[in-house]
């Protein structure tokens, strides 16, 4: 397994805090709650300062979910202020290293690779991290913690679970820390990469920790879950091939994307029913160009008073144009990621395309079958091309949250 120095930092508090600053409070001395007033108790709050944790409450939670007992104060989230700040602690990033081995992973985190730099400024990863952490508060007055670790796996895990027990909110995870530290994990879902929907199917297997899920049969894994059921199994070992400087690279294949920003908030049920409208969308444009793909990607962006989101992919055995095969790996990236927050936006993509020219079959699969389901899409396509996109609908799309009726009578996007 490769071996580097990961930082990953995150900045405590971030909304709470730059409110705070912005206002010259201290955000540990305190009681204050990022969240929109005109929703009324039930407003979910985007952030809360370090003094309220320390009273139990969590970053995000209902108003009514506070006790009645604590008293605090209600502030309106002001997203161009945290994007201004966040670009002001990336630029300290880029004071220690080069753009190559910085990762913004999300507005208040980030991952550094300071593998080449331990010789440049004559200090070990500790010594890096703590001086990046003084001068992100000496200049901005704002507090961090930060995990270090061989892998970006390892050095999230850590910083979400440990850093916060040591007082200059540093720790350090290796991989020999992987069975003491790694595997007790639990439940499944304190773990980076699993959420509670994941964490769900992977109870019905009996698996209800991280060492569970690293002694597993990962050939079981693989089969349920395809390409995500082997990370599932690495991540739960320590291991993580994913390199900070492969963000950078540019994608060297044509991709196919497709995303529709939702005109209310939807949740789990209403927003998988506009993802599997999206796929058919884009299966269909597969079609037409005779193409198939074997990377998807999909993502989610949260409601604008939330903030958030995830976008991630999945490779798949062979190269599809399939419907059924794309929104199941869709759907196994919305279980594994998805928060149970309000969507407002979702993604979808199929990348390293490749020219249709035959039928790749698995053990399990009938040619016969496979046959009449390209018939049957065929002959959707030319109906559609002929007498319009609603000439055929699903009764799913009569649904009310359903967006494909008004989408097909629109040209990218706007109206015809």
């Amino acid at each position: 397994m490769k071996e580097r120095h990961i930082l990953c930092i995150d900045l405590k508090s971030f909304f709470a805090s730059v409110e705070c600053i912005d206002r010259g409070l201290d955000p540990f001395q305190v009681p204050l709650v990022v969240a929109n007033p005109h929703q009324g108790n039930g407003a979910i709050t985007l952030a809360v300062t370090p003094f309220l944790k320390k009273q139990g409450i969590k970053g995000r939670t209902r108003l009514y979910d506070i006790p009645k007992s604590i008293s605090y104060q209600i502030v309106p989230p002001r997203m161009n202020l945290y994007v201004q700040k966040s670009k002001e602690v990336v630029e300290i990033y880029l004071d220690f290293v080069a753009s190559e081995d910085l990762h913004v992973y999300s507005i208040d985190e980030c991952f550094l690779d300071i593998t080449d730099y331990l010789t440049m400024y004559g200090k070990c990863d500790e010594e890096i991290a703590e001086m990046i952490l003084k001068t992100i508060e000496e200049k901005t007055g704002l507090t961090a913690n930060c995990g270090i670790g061989p892998n970006m796996l390892l050095a999230k895990v850590a910083m979400d679970l440990d850093a916060k027990r040591y007082k200059n909110g540093i720790v350090k995870w290796t991989y020999e820390d992987v069975p003491k530290k790694l595997w007790n994990i639990t439940p499944l879902s304190k773990m980076w990469g699993i959420g509670p929907r994941m964490e769900k199917n992977l109870n019905i297997l009996g698996i209800y920790s991280i060492g569970d899920l690293a002694h597993y049969d990962i050939h079981r894994l693989k089969n349920k879950y395809g390409v995500m059921g082997e990370e599932l199994w690495n991540h739960a070992n320590g291991i993580d091939e994913a390199c900070i400087q492969d963000f950078k690279k540019p994608p060297k294949e044509k991709s196919f994307s497709h995303s529709q920003v939702l005109f209310k908030d939807y949740n789990e049920v209403s927003g998988k029913l506009i993802l599997r409208e999206m796929i058919e969308v884009l299966c269909a444009r597969l079609r037409k160009n005779h193409m198939e793909g074997s990377v998807v990607g999909m993502g989610v962006t949260y409601s604008k008073t939330i903030g958030g989101g995830f976008y991630h992919h999945m490779r798949l055995d062979t190269p599809t144009d399939c419907e059924s095969v794309i929104l199941r790996a869709c759907e196994l990236l919305f279980d594994r990621y998805y928060e149970e927050l309000p969507i407002r936006k979702i993604s979808i993509s199929i990348g390293h395309l490749t020219e249709k020219v035959g039928v790749q079959l698995s053990i399990f699969e009938d040619y016969e079958t496979k046959k009449k389901e390209d018939q049957f899409h065929k002959a959707l396509d030319e109906v559609n091309l002929k007498y319009g996109k609603n000439s055929i609908l699903k009764a799913s799309s009569l649904m009310p949250d359903s967006t494909a009726k008004e989408r097909n009578q629109k040209i990218g996007g706007h109206s015809s």
